[in-house]
């Protein structure tokens, strides 16, 4: 009985960290600037 609440209780703190990362990880605007460039070679 004691392992099965151990088991239960890592799975509640790693739902609790999951979640937490999932909501602080969404919103903001994506970059309105910069991106790719052309790479420029030198002449050989």
């Amino acid at each position: 009985m004691k392992l099965l609440r151990r088991i239960v209780g890592a799975l509640v703190i790693a739902g609790v960290a999951a979640g937490g990362i999932r909501i602080k990880g969404t919103g903001g605007v994506p970059p309105q600037h910069g991106g790719w460039r052309p790479l420029e070679l030198p002449q050989e």
